[in-house]
């Protein structure tokens, strides 16, 4: 989370449970609550698919908030960004500010929520298609 920017209703339906992994020292993993899926986090998908994705989410370490990255691809490979603008679960200005910082080839907006890919998937299909056209090596 970015303290410069206002927190997503993510902050408030977060739900701590003991880690699996033996190795991790925070000994606490992070998944969203059951009943908050849908609003926060499945946004514009059908009740009956978002129930099935709440039960069976895998819960993300703590270590996502607060460690940082030991490699960034973008430093090195061009980079294309997506910001859904009525996300719930990541602030979008967070996701413009990084795109802008990491200097993003493109950054397409879409008036859709977190999961874009299950919302939107035309939109989504149409970035990864030209950021292919851009990179690929047609010498094949």
């Amino acid at each position: 989370m970015d303290a410069r920017f206002p927190a997503t209703s993510l902050r408030d339906h977060l739900v701590s449970l003991p880690t699996t992994d033996p190795a991790d020292d925070q000994d606490v993993d992070l998944s969203v609550a059951p009943e908050a899926f849908l609003p926060v986090f499945a946004a514009g998908m059908d009740e009956e698919t978002a129930a099935v994705l709440a039960v069976s989410q895998r819960p993300f370490a703590v270590a996502a908030y607060t460690e940082a990255a030991s490699a960034a691809a973008w430093k090195g490979k061009p980079s294309w960004g997506i910001v859904a603008t009525a996300d719930q679960t990541v602030q979008p200005e967070v996701e413009r500010s990084g795109y802008e910082r990491a200097g993003f080839r493109e950054v397409i907006e879409v008036d859709g929520p977190h999961l874009l890919m299950h919302t939107h998937p035309a939109d989504v299909v149409r970035v990864i298609v030209r950021a292919l056209s851009e990179t690929a090596d047609h010498t094949v």
